[in-house]
């Protein structure tokens, strides 16, 4: 299509220089201060330095034999072998439908030799990044099925694709896991089967040495961790226990009750120096947990998948705020069968995941005080119910009650059904990709003369995650375009390319239009007469 930059292409300015190791790029951030009412416009010159060579990476999965485990590597699989198998609806084809870095596309810029149309690329074509079929998969479970006999369990995947998928996936088995049985639903126990014994401590040290291994015995430059395990219940911030990486270590060797099992991987992963990604909605990162991170300089990013209802929501607030329509009322009700359903049918489970869901709508209501009065809030109410038979099939129903012009009312009723692990998965792979890409870009302010990396609490990837952690001190950002146009937007830092900012200049005014039809015809007679030379010289050979 004459729209769409498929291959790989190189920027042609004095702004970007390629060498064999690294895209080098000088670039001027430009943002707007405010102060009382005095509005000023700052400019910061820096240069983006991007790592060339991608790494060969694992990735470990707690939570390996899972619906979203399972169905994590069998995607991956199915794409790396080019599988094909038939359905009802006819043969269907391995994709990465549903993944932002493998399925969708940015605009690049304007195509000068068709009126200034948009040329659009793959977003994993703007920058050297790790492809999913080349991931190393492994990880924990606290059940010992193996990956093939998981997938039949989950009933996620088509019959016909799992029995192409059962060779290849029956000898992959999850490694023993961290079990506490006071931070997931009791109903859990029949499944424990496959967990770690000893002090919190002694498994957390079995945890790091797993990760050595796993890197080792695969050849790997680097292993990212992964939590796609159950919800836990919150844990409690509590003085002297998890409130420090000093408390937070000791409460660790000590056996406090009050550390979780996923902060025990969080530390096991940042003290072996791995990117830590919480898919739950749990506070896996306590302020310890930031504070080690921080002090070893390793990402680690969270919470909780946002894939089906609350991404929707996130689209659909942002509208209604930005159109200077007011919410009032935001009543979402779920019912799910899986394994996720189960857990969340414990009330404190439960909770966990209504804070994450909760709190999606708070920074588009508070950006518009025209509508909302301080501290005026949407009456906003989740409900999750457990219904085992529509299993991975999640049923999501929404209404949306707004206040609109001279008194009237509007109601939006909505309803999704969501392929939960389907949903999931793809968020998997942009969390990886993404993350891994994190580590290679460092940032020189002109300033200075150092390097410096992201924050470790690596918010670019909050378009995945339903409650974004943050940096002490910065706004969380909910807003779903907000999200991507930051993550396109740094990839074109990267390159010495300008944000893209949508207001098509080029396209607007009389000039512009000239000047644009001017080069395309410059540039099909350049075009012509490079193919008469061509020809040219052909019949002179």
């Amino acid at each position: 299509s004459s729209n769409f930059q498929e291959g790989s292409f190189q920027v042609e300015s004095a702004n970007c220089q390629y060498s064999d190791n690294a895209i080098l790029s000088d670039y001027v951030y430009e943002t707007t201060m405010v102060d009382g009412n005095v509005v000023k416009p700052v400019q910061t010159k820096m240069q983006f330095q991007t790592e060339r060579q991608v790494p060969k990476t694992g990735v470990m999965l707690i939570g390996l034999g899972g619906n979203n485990g399972c169905t994590c590597v069998a995607g991956a699989l199915a794409n790396k072998l080019g599988l094909t198998w038939e359905t009802k609806e006819g043969t269907q084809k391995a994709n990465y439908w549903g993944s932002l870095m493998m399925s969708s596309t940015v605009k690049l810029g304007n195509d000068v030799r068709n009126g200034g149309q948009a040329i659009y690329t793959p977003l994993h074509n703007m920058l050297p990044m790790v492809n999913p079929n080349e991931i190393v998969w492994g990880g924990w479970d606290i059940n010992s099925t193996n990956l093939a006999d998981a997938m039949k369990r989950s009933k996620v995947l088509d019959y016909d694709l799992q029995k192409k998928l059962y060779p290849h996936m029956k000898d992959i088995k999850p490694l023993p896991s961290v079990y506490f049985p006071d931070f997931i639903a009791s109903n859990q126990d029949a499944r424990a089967d496959n967990v770690l014994t000893g002090t919190k401590q002694e498994q957390m040290e079995q945890l790091q040495k797993d990760i050595r291994d796993f890197k080792k015995n695969n050849g790997l430059d680097k292993v990212i961790l992964l939590w796609t395990a159950n919800t836990e219940r919150f844990a409690s911030i509590e003085e002297g226990v998890n409130d420090t990486a000093e408390n937070l270590l000791q409460s660790i060797e000590n056996g406090e009750p009050e550390i979780s099992a996923s902060t025990v991987f969080a530390v096991a992963s940042i003290l072996e120096g791995c990117t830590f990604i919480n898919g739950s909605p749990q506070n896996t990162f306590v302020p310890g947990a930031i504070e080690l991170a921080r002090k070893h300089k390793v990402f680690i990013a969270g919470d909780d998948f946002k894939s089906g209802q609350t991404k929707m929501k996130s689209v659909l607030v942002d509208f209604l705020v930005s159109a200077g329509i007011k919410p009032v009322s935001i009543v979402s009700y779920n019912h799910l069968g899986n394994n996720d359903g189960l857990n969340l049918s414990a009330p404190s489970q439960f909770r966990s995941k209504e804070i994450s869901k909760s709190n999606v709508v708070d920074d588009m209501v508070a950006s518009n005080k025209i509508l909302f009065e301080e501290d005026e809030h949407p009456d906003h109410v989740v409900v999750i119910k457990y219904v085992p038979y529509v299993a991975d099939s999640k049923r999501a129903m929404d209404e949306y009650t707004s206040e609109i012009f001279m008194g009237g009312k509007n109601t939006i009723v909505m309803h999704n059904t969501c392929e939960d692990s389907l949903l999931a998965t793809p968020l998997i792979y942009d969390l990886v990709i993404l993350g891994e890409l994190c580590e290679r870009i460092k940032v020189k302010k002109e300033s200075t003369n150092e390097w410096e990396s992201f924050h470790p609490v690596l918010s670019l990837l909050s378009y995945m995650l339903k409650a974004p952690l943050v940096p002490n001190g910065a706004p969380v950002v909910n807003a779903l375009f907000t999200q991507r146009e930051a993550i396109v937007n740094i990839m074109r830092a990267c390159l010495g390319l300008a944000p893209d900012n949508h207001m098509t200049l080029e396209h607007r005014f009389e000039s512009s239009l000239a000047e644009m039809q001017k080069a395309r015809f410059g540039a099909k007679r350049s075009a012509e007469n490079g193919n008469a030379n061509g020809s040219s010289k052909k019949s002179r050979s």
